[in-house]
């Protein structure tokens, strides 16, 4: 299976695990970009428009779940699936982000790198399986 074509914005402000994201999902073969904050995300979501987004909750600024509001209001941003991958994990910040519309929420320290990756796949790739 191509990974071509497929654009995965990692938002995360941890530099040793956005590094680690950019090049395994690189590795695997899926365009990568990266933004540190919220704020540059939209910036970069709205230019870019990526298949998928990888986002942290625990972010400078704006948190993941304003992000995640954001954009799924917006009718040109909002079919843009967002994979929530967070060191937060009680249930009701499980049911808020998927509530606001991630199609689903990654505790870090249940999933390693390869693991991480294979939920991309089956997020971006559910229909043509």
């Amino acid at each position: 299976m191509a990974n071509e074509n497929k654009k995965v914005l990692i938002v995360e402000d941890d530099e040793f695990l956005a590094d680690i994201l950019v090049k395994q999902l690189a590795k695997a073969g899926f365009d990568t970009d990266l933004a540190i904050d919220a704020k540059a995300a939209l910036e970069k979501i709205k230019q870019e428009k990526p298949s998928l987004v990888l986002l942290d909750l625990i972010l400078p600024g704006m948190n993941g779940f304003e992000f995640l509001e954001k954009i799924k209001s917006d009718p040109i941003l909002r079919d843009i699936r967002v994979i929530i991958l967070s060191n937060l994990g009680q249930k009701d910040e499980i049911e808020r982000g998927l509530k606001l519309g991630a199609e689903d929420f990654m505790v870090k320290a249940n999933y390693d790198i390869n693991e991480i990756i294979q939920k991309v796949k089956n997020v971006l790739y559910r229909e043509s399986q």
